[in-house]
């Protein structure tokens, strides 16, 4: 049965179920859902409950992207029992001291074992460290459904690379990289992705490798933008304009182009984490990586700090000064408010008694409020001490100096451009960026 899943899906015989409809697996599913019968499984009734009524909870996808789509949407387990292809999409975050936390992902893994049959199919999409899928997902897998690996159901890994908030790198012309637990479950496995990445599948000779991919992507990433964080250090104390410097450099052909700033999300800001966890459990400590981790996890307070220091400069009174943040989403122009470092600004400022007000026409007041115990003010108000624009969302680039002005006391204060997007623009403010 198994050599058939494929030609079984195809055929509108078989059944394929998304576990989890985040930013990743809800476009997974709809995708799917084009071609095939599909059951889109997610733990929270309350976002199975929009998503019936064509609506991503995520903010990611419009009501259109549900159209044309034979998709069940459920958070109930026994609607998967017809289910021969799983997906899992969990998100696979990190817990306060920075170590992997697999809740989420086992507990998926515990959905599926409870309905998993001979002859399934089990692919996970998640971001975890080599090895996880084989040493803590499928024991679970074979305690929960009494059947054996390999023997009664197939697994693989193919990792997700949906970018949030970006629509040009889509799942459709994106490479996706496929691995199963066999060269037959390999060809079932990627034979399935291709009905939807029109881009290809590459495939990956063993689950391991194709975990170890995904996660040096996202780590490769996180040490390039530590450096030029760094070097945005130095150059500061040089007085030096960063963003002067890389658009210099940056007319060398092999001159990589990273930008300094805020090292948030679920992706880049956990996933080298999961490897540094991976490697000491080896037996090792990886230096080079814990290294750019700690210098991007120390940026929201450098920026609050830098910020705070200009305004004592003004000669005014740091306890009664009041300054304005403007964003605080993990990144531009999306809702997600995951491990932002936004907060790390915030809670630094905080901590010198100064009275902060935080807006983003993108997040959302109760999930701030549920996730940091900060909220957010509708409207940035006036006599603003010092201006921080984080997040550089659509919705600012197009401001002037006179509408900072407008907001700032007296039409002075400090202007903190976090990710240059107002270099050149702004000349009677004090301004600064990294």
């Amino acid at each position: 049965m198994s050599t058939l899943i494929y030609d079984r899906l195809v055929n509108h015989e078989a059944k394929l179920a998304v576990i989890g409809l985040g930013y990743v697996g809800l476009p997974i599913a709809l995708e799917f859902a084009r071609k095939i019968k599909v059951v889109g499984f997610d733990i929270n009734q309350a976002r199975v409950d929009l998503m019936k009524k064509n609506i991503d909870p995520s903010n990611e996808l419009e009501a259109s992207a549900f159209d044309g789509c034979d998709i069940e949407f459920t958070a109930n387990i026994e609607d998967l029992r017809d289910v021969q292809f799983y997906i899992v999409a969990v998100p696979t975050p990190i817990d306060d001291q920075n170590l992997p936390d697999l809740k989420p992902l086992l507990g998926a893994s515990k959905t599926v074992g409870q309905v998993l049959k001979a002859g399934d199919y089990v692919v996970y999409e998640s971001t975890v460290y080599p090895g996880c899928t084989e040493e803590d997902c499928i024991p679970i897998l074979e305690q929960l459904s009494g059947l054996k690996f390999k023997d009664d159901f197939k697994v693989g890994y193919s990792p997700e690379r949906i970018n949030p908030g970006d629509k040009e790198h889509t799942l459709q012309n994106v490479v996706k990289v496929a691995s199963g637990c066999c060269d037959e479950s390999l060809e079932q496995i990627a034979k399935t992705y291709e009905l939807v990445v029109t881009a290809g599948v590459h495939r990956a000779p063993t689950i391991k490798v194709a975990e170890a991919a995904k996660i040096i992507e996202n780590t490769q990433r996180d040490l390039n933008i530590a450096l030029i964080n760094e070097l945005s250090i130095i150059f500061n104390k040089l007085k030096i304009n960063t963003f002067d410097v890389l658009e210099a450099a940056g007319t060398k052909w092999n001159f990589l182009k990273f930008s300094p700033g805020l090292v948030g999300g679920h992706c880049i800001g956990v996933d080298p984490y999961y490897l540094t966890h991976k490697a000491l459990q080896a037996g090792y400590h990886a230096q080079v990586i814990m290294a750019g981790r700690n210098v991007n996890d120390s940026m929201g307070a450098y920026i609050a700090d830098q910020t705070v220091k200009k305004v004592i400069k003004q000669g005014k009174h740091i306890q009664s000064s009041k300054f304005l943040i403007m964003g605080a989403t993990f990144k531009e122009d999306v809702s997600d408010i995951r491990n932002s470092k936004v907060i790390d600004v915030v809670n630094e400022l905080l901590s010198f008694d100064v009275q902060v007000d935080l807006i983003d026409p993108h997040a959302d007041n109760n999930e701030m409020l549920h996730e940091y115990n900060i909220g957010l003010v509708e409207e940035a108000g006036k006599d603003y001490d010092a201006i921080i624009v984080a997040v550089n969302h659509k919705d600012y680039v197009g401001l002037d100096e006179s509408y900072f002005k407008g907001l700032l006391k007296d039409g002075k204060g400090v202007f903190v451009d976090v990710k240059g997007i107002y270099k050149g623009k702004i000349k009677d403010l004090e301004y600064w960026s990294l």
